[in-house]
């Protein structure tokens, strides 16, 4: 049977000293990696969106590597922007501004502009997909994307609240698209025709307004009740995942996407950090034999959907999809 889902699969693809906001040299050892990644996503017929942060658009040795596998068409540079690293610097640089959706709108559009120069001139193609630093999207950055001229933000993750890290909560959107204009209880503003195109998270349990409903119930995303919601998952009754092979593996994978197939998705979204490419950068991927492990869970995934008749696209081109 051919289903008429899509994959889209998106990387943050950024510097390898994540999070250490007072350093003004950055290196970038992890893009070494993606030639090896990029192979595996050739022999599946995949087509990636790279996100690339500022570290990353500036340094001559990660834009030939990326820019070549762009003009051969087997990817998308897209835009990811780190406000501790991408100029200008006009705030203090902690936690609380790490998220771009805590910035004033001027300075979110600054930062943002000053990314999106610098992919267009020194990759040659003006960037229209866009996710947001540590997932601190919110309406001002909706606004900011909208007067860049970007099509698709991918920067909410599906039932997820980051209020514990001082960012945004979306624990009640679907991991389904929308625009913001249309999307119920958000206020309507300069953005109309944005896409939303939610990282994909899920349970494997088809009912995902009463799941998220429990695990809202349970506490969320904080430790308070995590022994009763680990009883739950054990038992198969509440399976919470992420279509992404640093957190889950491709078991996991393969049963919320087929979940979703079910329930009528379009897309799903995979997503990971170019970090966890490159052991000892990523609390994801420590050693070599982790390096290894990662590549095969995402082998195996895409084996799952080329099987399943599951067709990649860039991230850029999910509007026409939807149409």
């Amino acid at each position: 049977m051919v289903f008429l889902m899509k994959l889209i699969v998106t990387i943050d693809t950024e510097e390898d000293n994540w999070g250490q906001y007072d350093l003004t040299d950055y290196t970038l050892e992890n893009i070494e990696k993606i030639d090896v990644l990029q192979e595996l996503f050739d022999r599946y017929g995949v087509t990636p969106t790279y996100l690339v942060t500022y570290p990353v658009a500036t340094d001559n040795g990660a834009i030939y590597r990326l820019r070549r596998i762009m003009e051969d068409g087997r990817c998308e540079i897209g835009t990811h922007c780190h406000p501790w690293n991408t100029p200008p610097f006009e705030e203090a640089r902690n936690d609380r501004n790490s998220m771009p959706c805590n910035l004033a709108e001027d300075l979110q559009y600054k930062k943002i502009g000053t990314l999106h120069q610098a992919i267009t001139r020194n990759f040659g193609v003006v960037p229209t997909s866009f996710r947001a630093g540590r997932w601190g999207f919110g309406e001002s950055t909706a606004c900011c994307l909208s007067q860049l001229g970007y099509k698709v933000d991918s920067s909410i993750m599906a039932f997820q609240n980051w209020k514990v890290y001082e960012g945004p909560d979306y624990s009640d959107l679907f991991p389904r698209a929308f625009t913001w204009e249309k999307n119920e209880g958000l206020r309507i503003g300069p953005y109309a025709g944005l896409l939303e195109m939610p990282a994909t998270a899920g349970f494997t349990q088809r009912n995902f307004k009463l799941c998220n409903q429990v695990w809202q119930l349970l506490g969320g995303e904080l430790p308070c009740k995590l022994h009763l919601r680990g009883f739950l998952d054990r038992l198969g009754m509440l399976n919470k995942i992420w279509l992404s092979p640093e957190t889950s593996s491709a078991r996991q994978m393969v049963k919320l996407t087929t979940s979703m197939m079910h329930q009528g998705y379009d897309i799903v979204n995979m997503f990971f950090h170019s970090t966890a490419l490159k052991a000892g950068l990523s609390s994801f991927v420590k050693t070599r034999e982790d390096e290894d492990r990662f590549l095969r869970r995402i082998e195996e995934f895409l084996l799952f959907t080329r099987i399943a008749g599951i067709e990649s696209i860039k991230l850029s081109a999910a509007p026409a999809h939807l149409m």
